[in-house]
């Protein structure tokens, strides 16, 4: 097998000395030209692994390999890799064509050289003809941009970027997903890219990391985790989830049998074969009135709301358990659907659904299950 570019070697930071990590016994490799995602929400120690790639925090314990080089010790400087903040972090003195050639004039590169890299650089992110604009002169997007172009003109071999679309409003951010997207793919640049999105992890990465408490809950390509969440946390932070509380009957060949007030539920194995469960459902995959079929779930709801989001309709039903289920149906089915207080039949195949240990589960759905 080829070597990672980066790899994480047992990698913890603490800050206070204590049992506290906010990084906490990290194994994680990231291959050349790759676009690796760390997502999860504030505190789960994304930014704080990213940091210490970048040289700006230092590991308590472990290495950090670029190349087989233990870095962990180098100076920011002399790793060689480029760096965007959300915040852009551009010098309001310089022009936009200074601000790219100054990490060019620090190698001491010559003229002629950082004049056709800063072209070159400008025409990657569509920026020509704005060389001589300071940033005050740009808009949040152009900014962020030219963030990009000084981050790749020295022609890293990694770039990493922590949070760099938040500041920008959504469809901004929308398009520049995409612009970033097609500059790692023309470029073949390794990228280490830090959100709390995971729209925005989903739609930019070849790996997402999804982390927690420090630690690294599941780390696969986009469709893995949100087909085959490997816990509970993952199925609620990447995309939506319905969360029930069972209490599993039965279980054959990866499937299992399962029971609440609401009615008998199937679902796949994820962890949970006996005893108490929460199933875990996205509201695309439960269908309004199913006609039966085998091994499907069909459960009696009523609607409580219904809401248009533009190219779908959300609808909230009740089940007798009093658990709301959420469905997302597509718009062009809004004219027949029905409407709030209408009593309905849901369901969905064993195969949409899975079954997971009721450790982790949220503790709205441990109030639900213990009542």
């Amino acid at each position: 097998m080829t070597a990672p570019y980066v790899r994480f070697q047992g990698v913890s930071k603490t800050y206070d000395g204590g049992s506290h990590a906010a990084v906490a016994g990290l194994d994680l490799d990231v291959a050349a030209g790759e676009f690796l995602t760390l997502l999860g929400p504030s505190g789960s120690g994304k930014t704080t692994t990213l940091m210490m790639l970048a040289g700006f925090e230092t590991p308590t314990t472990g290495a950090i390999l670029v190349e087989g080089e233990d870095i962990s010790r180098k100076p920011a400087h002399k790793r060689g890799l480029g760096m965007v903040f959300q915040n852009y972090a551009l010098f309001p003195h310089m022009t936009v064509a200074q601000n790219l050639a100054f990490p060019l004039q620090v190698r001491r590169m010559s003229r002629a050289d950082i004049s056709a890299r800063v072209k070159r650089a400008l025409s990657m992110v569509q920026l020509d003809g704005y060389e001589s604009r300071r940033p005050a002169q740009l808009s949040g997007g152009q900014q962020q941009r030219v963030a990009v172009a000084r981050a790749l003109v020295f022609e890293p071999k990694a770039v990493l970027m922590d949070e760099p679309l938040g500041a920008l409003d959504k469809s901004l951010r929308e398009q520049l997903q995409y612009e970033i997207s097609r500059i790692h793919r023309e470029l073949g640049v390794t990228v280490l890219y830090v959100t709390h999105d995971q729209g925005e992890a989903l739609t930019m990465s070849d790996r997402i990391a999804v982390f927690n408490k420090g630690r690294v809950e599941q780390c696969g390509a986009p469709g893995d985790l949100y087909d085959r969440p490997a816990n509970l946390f993952v199925a609620g932070f990447v995309g939506e989830n319905n969360f029930l509380a069972v209490r599993i009957s039965g279980s054959s060949e990866g499937r299992v049998v399962a029971s609440s007030p609401a009615g008998t539920m199937n679902a796949s194995v994820a962890g949970a074969q006996a005893g108490d469960a929460v199933i875990a459902v996205r509201p695309e995959r439960v269908a309004l009135n199913p006609a039966e079929a085998p091994g499907l779930t069909r459960l009696s709801a009523r609607v409580a709301e219904r809401y248009f989001a533009g190219d779908h309709v959300r609808l909230v039903v009740k089940l007798k358990s009093g658990e709301d289920v959420a469905l997302k149906t597509p718009r062009l089915e809004a004219e027949t659907l029905p409407a709030a207080g209408a009593d309905v039949t849901i369901g969905w195949r064993a195969a949409d659904a899975y079954a997971f240990p009721p450790e982790d589960a949220p503790q709205t759905i441990k109030e639900h299950a213990a009542a």
